[in-house]
C-alpha cells in the first residue's frame, strides 16, 4: 500500500491518511470525521494522530469526534519544528498567509518513499490560498519557503482546484504548452473519477503561475516588466479573486 490515502470530502476538500508501521495511519485536515472513519474501516487502520493545517472548519471539524472514536492524539502545529510518529520523521514549516497560524508538514523520506508535503490551504496543485489574515509579501515568503524543497517532494493540498487553477493560468499565458497539457491530463482524470493529486515540487514550480512571480515572462504577460515579484504576485491573486 501507498503510505497516503485521498479521502475526498465536502466538496472540494481533500482529507489524507499517512500510513505507517502495522497498520497505523494519521490524519491530515479531518474536516468529516465520518469519511475517516469509513476509510479506516476499509483499509482497516488504527488512526493515532490528527494533524491540522490551519484552523478553518473545513479542516477540523472531525477531530473531536475523531478523539472519541479512536482516542487519536491531536497535533496543532503553532510553531516550527521536527516530531516523529513512531518511524514516520516530520517537520513543521510555518507558512502563514492564507491564516497566520497556516503550517505545512513535511514528512522526510524512507527508504521506500518520497518526501510529502501536505500543504492545506497555502499551496494548492497550480495555485496558492487567498491571503487572508497576511498580506502578499508573507504569502509570497511562505510559498518559497515550500517552492525550496526536492523537486520530488509529493504536494497533497487541501483542496481540488486543480483545473479551475490551470484555467486561470491561461488567461495569464494563453500559450502555455505544459500548463495545457496539464489541464488535459486532469480533465482525463477527473472523467474516471480520479484524485487530481499528487503533484510534486518539481512540478509546481514549473506550471503553478504563483510560484513563477519572479519570472520575466510573467511579468511581461502582466505588463509589469519592472516590478517586483511581491508587486506581481499580488497582481496574479487579484485576478484570480476575480477569476473565481
Amino acid at each position: 500500500m501507498e503510505p497516503v490515502i485521498t479521502i475526498p470530502a465536502l466538496g472540494d476538500n481533500y482529507i489524507y491518511l499517512y500510513c505507517y508501521y502495522q497498520n497505523n495511519a494519521f490524519v491530515v485536515d479531518p474536516g468529516d470525521a465520518r469519511a475517516v472513519l469509513e476509510a479506516l474501516e476499509k483499509y482497516r487502520l488504527n488512526l493515532t494522530d490528527a494533524l491540522t493545517t490551519h484552523r478553518h472548519f473545513d479542516h477540523t471539524a472531525g477531530i473531536e469526534d475523531l478523539k472519541k472514536k479512536t482516542g487519536c492524539k491531536v497535533i496543532v502545529g503553532e510553531i516550527a519544528e521536527i516530531f516523529r510518529i513512531d518511524n514516520v520523521i516530520i517537520q513543521i514549516i510555518d507558512t502563514p498567509g492564507h491564516t497566520q497560524d497556516s503550517v505545512c508538514y513535511y514528512v522526510q523520506p524512507s527508504e521506500k518513499h518520497n518526501s510529502v508535503l501536505f500543504t492545506g490551504d497555502t499551496l494548492f496543485i497550480g495555485g496558492c490560498g487567498r491571503p487572508i489574515e497576511c498580506d502578499a509579501s508573507i504569502m509570497w515568503n511562505s510559498l518559497q519557503k515550500i517552492a525550496a524543497l526536492a523537486d520530488d517532494t509529493l504536494v497533497y493540498p487541501g483542496h481540488d482546484y486543480t483545473e479551475e487553477n490551470y484555467e486561470f493560468a491561461l488567461t495569464i499565458e494563453p500559450n502555455n504548452k505544459v500548463v495545457k497539457k496539464c489541464l488535459q491530463i486532469i480533465k482525463e482524470w477527473q472523467k474516471l473519477d480520479k484524485p487530481t493529486v499528487p503533484s510534486s515540487i518539481g512540478q509546481e514550480r514549473v506550471t503553478n503561475v504563483f510560484l513563477r512571480a519572479d519570472d520575466p515572462e510573467i511579468k511581461s504577460a502582466l505588463d509589469m516588466p519592472n516590478a517586483t515579484a511581491v508587486e506581481v504576485f499580488a497582481e496574479l491573486r487579484r485576478r484570480k479573486n476575480a477569476f473565481g
